[in-house]
This record gives C-alpha cells, structure tokens and sequence, in this order.
C-alpha cells in the first residue's frame, strides 16, 4: 500500500533527489509549507507556521505515515515538535535543542569530549568581550543561518561593531528560536539566556571537514566524511569534496568523537552532520558545530559517488527502517560542489538561460549548476549569505580524481556566462 511522506519546505531540486532513492515507489512525498515561507520569508512566525502545518496535515484525506525535513531552523525543529504530536518516528525536540543552541551545545560537548573551543555567552547589552577570551574570537548568535552575523572579532571596537549589527538582525530567527525553546524542557541556565543572546568562542583553523551519520537506536553510525573548501584568504566556501582525503587515522579520530557526542546527546531517528576543524601542522581537532540533519548540500555528491543521495537516510529512518546506505557503487570516485561567489555587491545583469544551463549538462557528464540570482537582482538582497561575499550559483561535478574534476569545474564556468555591475 503506498504510503505518504509530508516533506517541509519541499523544492524542487530535492523532489528529483528524493525521486532517485531506491525503495520508495510506492510512498508519495508531500509538501508541508513552501519554500518561501520557511526558508525565504522575512519573519518567521513560528506559532502561525506550526497551526498552519497542522491543519495541513489533519485536512489530508489518507494517512501521514512520515514527516520528514532536509532546512536548518526552524524546519529543523519543526520536525520533532509536529512528529511527536502525531506520534511518529523522530528525534527529541530536546535533543535537537542540544544540536542548534550554540552556547548549549557546546556546553553538553564540554561534557564528554575536550576537542571544542573556548567559549562563552555574551548578551547582546554587553560592554565588554568576555574577560577570559582573548583576540581573535568568532561572536554569533546561538541561533542563525549559514554564517549570517557571524563575525571575526580583532579588538574592543570590532566586538562594538559586531554586537550593535548583530542587535539590528537577531530578531528574525531569535524570536522564532525563543518560541520553540518554550515548548522542550530546558536547564534553568539555559532558559534565562534564552534565543537571543550570543556565542562567543575563541578563532580556531586548518582543514574544515564534515562527518555524517545516525543513530537508529543501535548506536552511532558515521557512513561518510566531505572536506570543505574555503577562498583562499577567506573564510567563505569554495566547495564541499567528497570523499574526504584526510588521512585515515584522522578520520578514525573525528568518527569517535562524532560517536561520543551524538550518543551523550541522545540524537536518535534522524541523520546528523558535525563540522570539524583539523590541523595538519599540530594535529589537532576542534568540533565547530553539530546540526541534527543531514546535509542537502552532499546530497549530489554522495550520489555521484556512492550510487545513492544521503536523504536515504532520513527517509528510511522516518519509517523506521534501516538506512542501508551503499558504498562507492556512484558512477564517479569523487565529486564536489562548488559556490561560484562575488566578494563585493553587484546587480546581476546577465545570468546563464535555461539552455546554457543544459549545455552545462550535455556537454560535461557528472556536472549540473544551479542559478542563485536572477537578471535585474541585488546581490546584498538573496539570502542566506555569509558576512563576507555573495553566492551566486552552485556547480555539482563528478570525476574520476581531482585535476578532472578542477578542469570540469573550470569548463563549467566558460559555459555559463554572468554580467554584473558594481
């Protein structure tokens, strides 16, 4: 009997990912919400979104047999709060917390593991950095997007700086995050400080790398490792690599941690991904972030080199299967997916057509682009963006090694014409 999969904010390009997961002919995906109102609004107002989804999800003539979501917050906690109302499979909205609350998170990692930076809250009236962190340290907010007002503090005046802008843009997802905060049960410490106050932690660097796995209830399964790539000199993303191609020991090492971490949190039933930072000249670890979610930005890649895209994983433990992932059965050894960016603002003047586009694909295999911009936009205004450039598309390539896919990537890009003007 087929059954129903209700996906929150459910797009376009991740139906076709969803469509290429083997074992689910006979369930339909549905969405649940739009991209626009989840991902793409101004405010979220998140007792409206949850009613809404409800009765979405009530009025649906037929069974709801999963609800399932692949967003950062406040898909991320949606899933858990709508999944228990209804009694289906997935993680502990308190777990989920333990993942997305930086300063709590990175209290319950202090717990069981010491590869984690120095750290400290900052309320958004403070006057002065935190007397135990000295310069450089990173200033945040417990709760945002994509390295949005996260900013490199150097001294006393950029920490100024960098609180008053973070004062301005922290009511957009803070007051979201305080709502769901009212709804699981919290440390006191944890409940005064609440959504709208600051991390602040001490700058650590090297390779940056990225650790999937679960936790079906038989313990922590890791089932992959994707390299991040920044701009030289820059703290923005060039391209995820998969597979990584850290030394195996280090591997080893991170999918311990890894292990340690989600199995004191309790992160079950849902896939999760924890970003580390390696150095290759001292060796050390520093875990950066733990997101209870897998990475739709791997997808592709996982694809292309594995034979399937990691949202297997969430599907299959939505129902309560095994995830089964393969390994190494993709038509590709490895892959990468690229953020073609512009570090100062521009309007774009001219974007690649729809059949530029197919070209890409025709005339290159293992490779597609996505556009991020469209003709007569600002790039100050898409959203999502780091502190520091602008994305404006993204190139999946899969190859045989590295020079092939550079040179795949670099073809791409003579293929796809942009025009911008300052």
């Amino acid at each position: 009997m087929a059954g129903n999969i209700f996906v929150l904010g459910l797009d376009e390009q991740n139906m076709r990912t969803l469509r290429d997961v083997a074992g689910f002919a006979d369930y339909r995906f549905r969405p649940l919400l739009s991209v626009e109102e989840l991902v793409e609004a101004d405010r979220l107002p998140m007792r409206s979104l949850l009613d809404k989804a409800r009765r979405q999800l009530s009025e649906f003539d037929g069974a709801v047999d999963a609800i399932v979501g692949y967003w950062d917050f406040p898909v991320s906690s949606m899933v858990p709060i709508l999944c228990q109302e209804r009694g289906l499979r997935s993680a502990s909205l308190e777990s989920v917390l333990k993942c997305e609350h930086k300063y709590w998170s990175r209290v319950v990692q202090s717990e069981v593991i010491d590869e984690h930076p120095r750290f400290a809250a900052v309320r958004l009236d403070a006057a002065e950095p935190p007397a135990d962190l000295g310069f450089p340290f990173w200033l945040k907010p417990v709760k945002a997007f994509s390295s949005q007002l996260a900013f490199r503090i150097e001294d006393t005046a950029g920490f100024t700086d960098a609180l008053a802008r973070i004062r301005d843009g922290i009511d957009r997802v803070g007051e979201p995050f305080d709502f769901v905060l009212e709804h699981a049960e919290l440390p006191e410490d944890i409940g005064r400080l609440g959504g709208q106050t600051c991390l602040a932690e001490e700058a650590v660097g090297g390779r940056q790398v990225t650790v999937e796995g679960y936790d079906a209830g038989d313990g922590v399964h890791v089932y992959g490792i994707v390299d991040s790539h920044d701009y030289p000199g820059t703290p923005s993303f060039q391209r995820y690599q998969y597979p990584s191609s850290l030394p195996e020991h280090v591997q080893a090492h991170l999918a311990d941690l890894s292990r340690r971490v989600i199995e004191h949190i309790g992160l079950r039933s849902v896939p999760f991904n924890i970003e580390y930072f390696w150095d290759p000249d001292t060796g050390a670890v520093t875990l950066l972030e733990i997101n209870p979610r897998h990475s739709q930005s791997h997808a592709i890649l996982f694809d292309l080199v594995d034979g399937v895209p990691n949202h297997q994983c969430v599907l299959r433990l939505a129902i309560g299967a095994d995830p089964d992932l393969p390994y190494r059965q993709g038509p590709y050894r490895v892959a990468a997916k690229w953020f073609v960016r512009r570090f100062e603002d521009g309007v774009a003047r001219r974007v690649p057509t729809p059949e530029e586009l197919a070209t890409v694909e025709r005339e290159l295999p293992g490779c597609q682009a996505e556009l991020l911009v469209s003709e007569g936009e600002r790039l100050s205004d898409l959203r999502e963006q780091d502190s520091y450039s602008y994305a404006y598309a993204t190139v999946h390539v899969g190859a045989a090694d590295e020079g092939e896919l550079k040179a795949k990537y670099e073809r791409c890009l003579e293929l796809l014409p942009f025009d911008f003007t300052d």
